[in-house]
């Protein structure tokens, strides 16, 4: 029987994206391939599953984990209304496996660093949306960057936005944020996603200005759409 660790089972509301605010159950997978500087997610693996049964109560059920494929599928058929069910974490492509085997009623909705193209190839026909993160150099330690651009365009590649399939990218913009380094990505990768999302980090002395912001869409807008979009669920206080 196929198990893994699962960090939070619950549902809420979209924060993110161009979908932000549309209804989801969230299953937080555990671990992550990267380390970036901004990251405000524990990947350490936890020795039970906090679901949230009564959407929007607070209140959690301890399940010990791992869990199987049927135990995820049976949490995610409680909740109702969903618009599609958001794998995120941490990195969910490390569990490629496990989501290839989900049987659910609605779409999945996949939040990804994109630098796991061999694990994307695994599941690209079982996302119908992808949030595709782009991790630029300041933004983690690791491997040389080179190496990381280009697993990135691929998994981009893999995943690209279809008539069947939409993928878009998000880019979280610091204060330290390479505006050419942005360009740059998005040019590669402008042939595969919908659009691009630019999310002002959360944290206000990471924060980039706002001129930096509104110059930056200015630019992109000549070649691809561009969004500025915070994340708004962090606004509000919800999940």
């Amino acid at each position: 029987m196929m198990q893994v660790p699962v960090s939070e089972i619950f549902c809420s509301v979209q924060g993110e994206g161009p979908h932000v605010g549309v209804r989801q159950a969230f299953v937080r997978f555990v671990g992550c391939n990267l380390n970036c500087s901004y990251c405000d997610t524990n990947v350490e693996t936890p020795a039970v599953c906090k679901f949230e049964k009564v959407p929007g109560t607070n209140i959690f059920q301890d399940i010990p984990n791992p869990l199987s494929v049927e135990d995820v599928n049976e949490l995610l058929g409680s909740y109702e209304n969903v618009h599609s069910i958001s794998l995120t974490g941490g990195e969910p492509l490390l569990e490629a496996d496990f989501i290839a085997n989900l049987d659910v009623s609605r779409p999945l909705y996949l939040e990804s660093n994109m630098t796991l193209p061999h694990m994307a190839k695994k599941i690209k026909d079982k996302v119908s949306y992808v949030s595709g993160d782009v991790k630029l150099i300041d933004e983690f330690e690791g491997e040389d960057f080179a190496s990381h651009l280009d697993r990135t365009i691929e998994c981009f590649r893999m995943l690209r936005n279809t008539k069947k399939r939409e993928c878009f990218s998000k880019l979280v913009i610091t204060k330290d944020t390479v505006a050419d380094d942005v360009l740059g990505i998005v040019d590669a990768i402008s042939g595969y996603v919908s659009c691009v999302v630019l999310q002002p980090v959360t944290q206000k002395h990471l924060a980039p200005d706002i001129d930096v912001m509104l110059e930056l869409q200015k630019n992109l807008l000549d070649s691809i759409d561009t969004l500025i979009i915070p994340q708004t669920h962090k606004m509000w206080g919800c999940l």
